[in-house]
């Protein structure tokens, strides 16, 4: 990121970007959150999901915190992420241009006429 241009993100590091936006977890929820939101489309396995999260905090979009939630037991061995400022910004970057190509995609037809649809 040294030109001042960060490189595009990966689906798979948009999709971790995705879960910690909603606040910090642990991996095996960022897994569910994924799971959940594409209907089991899309499964990250634990190697995919951990090199990417390395990457992100070698990046500085994410970093590792020690803090779990209320009410979660204690448990030592989970490792608990949440995005940093940077890492907002990049997601929102993101969003905005899966935006712009969604828009794109009903435009060509390929997806119906989303707008009709909200504007209802």
């Amino acid at each position: 990121m040294a030109d001042g241009n960060p490189p595009p993100l990966t689906p798979a590091a948009f999709q971790v970007l995705l879960a910690l936006a909603r606040g910090r977890t642990h991996g095996y929820g960022i897994m569910g959150f994924i799971g959940e939101v594409t209907d089991g489309s899309v499964q990250l396995g634990p190697g995919t999901l951990y090199r990417t999260l390395a990457r992100l905090v070698a990046d500085g979009l994410v970093e590792e915190t020690r803090e779990s939630h209320e009410g979660e037991p204690h448990d030592a061995r989970r490792r608990y992420y949440r995005l940093t400022r940077l890492g907002w910004e990049m997601a929102q970057r993101e969003a905005r241009l899966l935006e712009r190509l969604t828009s794109a995609a009903v435009d060509a037809g390929l997806l119906g006429d989303l707008r009709r649809a909200d504007a209802s």
